[in-house]
């Protein structure tokens, strides 16, 4: 399999880890079902992990309302669903510091920028935003505002 960096380089992998996270009602097991629909289509092997709330009713943008869907998939036999993943995909703050421990360094983390206001951060502990103040320097981090484009994308359906 082949990705293509930031700077345009491709690079050839021969594996997958991603991790969707955000909360519970931001609907990743039904982002990971279809991303594992897309990737089984390609003839993937693959493995998931869905990993739902702590709590049944978590208030929304809280680090016990996180909810996660992690796949693996590769070109070749898989019987795993990975152990740490090469992606992360954090739709808020309380997901991105509920799976940062689990995210090596060097990894690539996409960040839902819409959900990184002074509100969301707070509720999770963080007086500054994690995207700013170089804690997370030793990953590289894509800034998406994923609300945004989705909202935009929605508009001719009311």
């Amino acid at each position: 399999m082949a990705t293509t960096t930031t700077s345009g380089e491709v690079r050839r992998v021969d594996r997958v880890v991603i991790r969707f996270a955000g909360d519970s009602g931001d609907g990743m097991q039904l982002t990971g079902d279809r991303f594992t629909s897309e990737t089984a289509s390609f003839g993937n092997d693959l493995s998931t992990l869905p990993n739902f709330p702590a709590e049944i009713r978590a208030p929304a943008g809280t680090l016990p309302g996180v909810s996660s869907f992690q796949l693996h998939f590769a070109d070749h036999d898989i019987l795993t669903p990975g152990d740490a993943p090469n992606v992360l995909v954090a739709m808020n703050p309380a997901a991105l510091k509920a799976n940062i421990a689990d995210v090596p360094r060097g990894a690539e983390i996409i960040v839902n920028t819409d959900e990184f206001t002074k509100r969301p951060m707070a509720k999770v502990g963080y007086e500054t935003s994690p995207l700013e103040d170089g804690s997370l320097d030793a990953y590289s981090i894509h800034r998406v505002p994923l609300t945004t484009l989705t909202v935009e994308a929605l508009k001719d359906f009311g």
